[in-house]
This record gives C-alpha cells, structure tokens and sequence, in this order.
C-alpha cells in the first residue's frame, strides 16, 4: 500500500482540475511530479524532524553513540541499517530527512550511510515487482548485492573516520540537561515542550527546503520533458561500456523506483541486457542530480564525493554481473 496516494489525489487535482493542465502533457507531467514530490519531501522533513527533535530531547544522545560505537555488533548494526532502507517506502530524495535525524539522534555516520545506500536502492518495489517482471533469481541477486553494497559502503565510511565532513550546523541540539539549565531547572510544561520541539524541527527543515525545491524542479523538468524513446535508443546498446553509459544517463533523471520500473522492462523488452536497465533504474534512484544537490546542503563536497564514488562503483559492479548471470 502506497502510504502517499492521497497527495497524488490532491496534486492530480491542483494539476488537472486547478490549474487546468492537460493530462499526459511534458507540462502537465512536470507540474504533477513537482507538486507531489514537494508536498511529500516537505512532510517528511517537518514529520521527521519533529520526531528526531523529540528523541533527541528525551534520550542521551552520548550514551545512543556509545552504545553503537563500543560494543562489538560484528555488523549486524550495518546489516540491520541496510534492511530499514529496504522496508521505508522513500525515494533518493525523501530518505534524506531521515538520514539528517539518524545523524541529528547520534547514530553513526557509517551506519546512517548504510541507510542512505539501501533506502531507494533496495526498497519495498523490488522486492514485490521485480520477480514478476524478471523472475526470482534476478531478484535475489539484485537485492543481495544491494545490501552488500550498502553494508559495505556504510562500514567504508565509519571505517575513514569522516564526520568532519558532516555540515555541524544542521546537528547542532541541545541536551535536556542544558534546556532544564535555561529554564533554571524547571521542567517545562507540555505546551511549552511542543513549542520548543517544532523549533528544533523547524531549524533543520528551513534550512534544507530551498534545496529540495531546487532539486526537485530539475528532477520534475527531466522527469516531464525528457522521452522515455530517447533513454531505449541511447542504451540498446551491447557494448562493453553500455553499464557505465547507463549510469551516467540516469544520474540527471529523478524518480522513484516505481516509476522508473516500467521504464526498465520496457528498455529489457527491446533488448537492453538485465544488467545495463538496472543499471540505469538504480542510478536514478541513488545518485540523481536533485538527490546530491539536496546532499550538498547536508555535507560536504569531500563526503558527498565518496557517496558517489561508492554509490556508482557498486551499480556498475552490478550491472556487470547480472549481465554476467543472465
């Protein structure tokens, strides 16, 4: 179940009915995508930061780190990151607000990475679509090798030690202690608590926005006036260099991987190997241009850079053994 399709009813509406647009339109089909990916973007950010601003408030984030941090999981913390991306319903774009709380409550870096890599690589659509459209065996190695990426990546980054390249000022919170020590150690009442956990919400959510409107009009301008023809003729290609194509072709595109979905069997269909239209599906869905342009705002060019570098190696790594395999 789509947990979202009542703001794809009010977005269909504001776009067919309000504005007029016709449907099935490059016009129609931007204003669509923009309007429904802000209004979702925009509550998840609001929703999960107030979230975060309460956890934040009621549970001591240094022992959070500790506990992550010293005892030994073998893994299975990185693992388990991995499998929360695989179960949320949220595109590139949308795992972000959860990404910036994970980070905001404590939760390593590395860990938060894991997240980041599985969320819209590996998610819900892969594992109910994938095996009537490609079979059981495509599935299950597309989805293992998912995971592994993610896993890996996420130990990768924690194993280089680059939280210095995290943008502090999107974190910045205050304990409990120091809010009681404000307030001359008096509790704060119920009413005063709900004002003080929408500011902290709000803080992060105003200072990512602007650049997820920014993001997400270059996603909704590819997205509407770019054909689905022109991606089938560009990659019908068996080349040796067709799975690195693919990547760089999907990067500027933004979608969910529901959407993108269709897209893929019909690039499979014209004879597009299994490896290269994945390829191209998950790039999209990982790597897009309004995804890092959101990312920027988050961290810096170093680390967004290794996010990349790790994100692409894993995809055409990917596509070569699926290509490989079937």
């Amino acid at each position: 179940m789509d947990i979202f399709i009542p703001i794809q009813i009010f977005a269909d509406f504001l776009t067919y009915n309000l504005f007029n647009i016709t449907k099935d339109t490059y016009m129609g089909n931007a204003i669509n995508f923009f309007i429904y990916d802000i209004i979702k973007i925009g509550i998840l950010l609001i929703v999960i930061n107030y979230i975060m601003a309460v956890t934040r408030y009621y549970f001591p984030m240094e022992k959070v780190k500790k506990i992550l941090t010293k005892r030994r999981w073998f893994g299975l913390d990185y693992l388990f990151a991995a499998f929360l991306g695989v179960v949320t319903p949220f595109c590139s774009c949308s795992s972000i607000p959860l990404f910036i709380g994970f980070l905001g409550a404590g939760i390593p870096l590395g860990i938060t990475f894991a997240f980041l890599i599985s969320s819209p690589l590996v998610n819900e659509a892969s594992l109910y679509l994938f095996p009537a459209m490609f079979g059981m065996n495509v599935t299950l190695v597309y989805n293992a090798i998912g995971i592994i990426i993610a896993v890996l990546g996420g130990m990768l980054v924690q194993k280089l030690n680059l939280n210095k390249y995290v943008k502090k000022e999107l974190l910045i919170s205050k304990s409990k202690f120091q809010i009681l020590k404000e307030h001359d150690g008096k509790s704060l009442n119920t009413k005063k608590l709900i004002i003080y956990f929408w500011k902290d919400g709000w803080k992060i959510t105003y200072q990512v926005f602007p650049y997820v409107l920014l993001g997400v009009g270059f996603g909704a301008i590819i997205h509407g006036f770019v054909p689905a023809s022109l991606i089938e003729n560009l990659l019908a290609s068996n080349s040796v260099w067709s799975v690195p194509l693919a990547v760089i072709f999907g990067v500027p595109f933004y979608a969910g991987s529901v959407s993108v979905i269709p897209i893929m069997e019909a690039l499979v269909n014209k004879g597009v190997p299994i490896g290269t239209a994945l390829a191209f599906m998950t790039s999209i869905v990982t790597v897009s241009v309004p995804q890092l342009l959101i990312l920027k705002k988050v961290m810096k060019w170093q680390l967004l850079a290794i996010f990349i570098s790790i994100t692409v190696i894993g995809i055409i790594i990917m596509g070569y053994t699926l290509n490989f395999l079937f």
